[in-house]
């Protein structure tokens, strides 16, 4: 079977991530400038190569104090380490799903991770562009990345929870 590329269609992609503030609610943010890449056999999923760049300038929480607060040394220092970068090692049917198993970096720490991604199918364009759609979803520990900061509070527990959740809306054109 042949080799098929796929490239991200950032106009119709999404990427979010989710974190506990206080403990009480759950606080929204998203990478606006990303790029991922996935090589498969044929329009078959199983084994495919998928890598992933996302820019930290284009971080974005809906609040410039709290993004400008992310990109400083006490988060993802991204003057030092502009990007995220995931490189899958593995990917598993699971029903009519993948298990995706990878290699991610953040902050100059690379650590292996687990996502799962939806197949929404595949359908092409009224242009002619067959596309296919995947829901990402996963959950990493920050720490694990030298992302530590965090303050106590009065009552107990901490400002920010050491778990993230990874939320994606990806869909990838095939390449002629």
């Amino acid at each position: 079977m042949a080799t098929t590329k796929w490239a991200l269609d950032p106009t119709h992609s999404e990427l979010q991530f989710k974190v506990k503030h206080l403990m009480i609610t759950t606080v929204t943010g998203s990478l606006k400038s990303f790029s991922a890449d996935l090589t498969s056999e044929g329009d078959e999923f199983t084994n495919a190569e998928i890598s992933f760049k996302g820019e930290l300038s284009s971080l974005d929480t809906g609040n410039t104090d709290r993004d400008n607060h992310l990109k400083s040394a006490d988060f993802f220092d991204a003057e030092q380490f502009p990007s995220i970068e995931f490189k899958s090692t593995a990917v598993e049917k699971d029903g009519d799903d993948y298990k995706v198993t990878g290699d991610l970096t953040v902050k100059g720490t690379t650590k292996p991770v687990k996502l799962i991604a939806e197949f929404g199918g595949i359908a092409t364009d009224p242009w002619g562009q067959t596309k296919a759609g995947f829901t990402l979803s996963g959950k990493l520990n920050r720490s694990d990345f030298g992302l530590t900061w965090n303050a106590a509070l009065e009552t107990g527990g901490v400002m920010v929870s050491e778990e993230v959740k990874i939320l994606g809306e990806l869909q990838f054109v095939k390449q002629a």
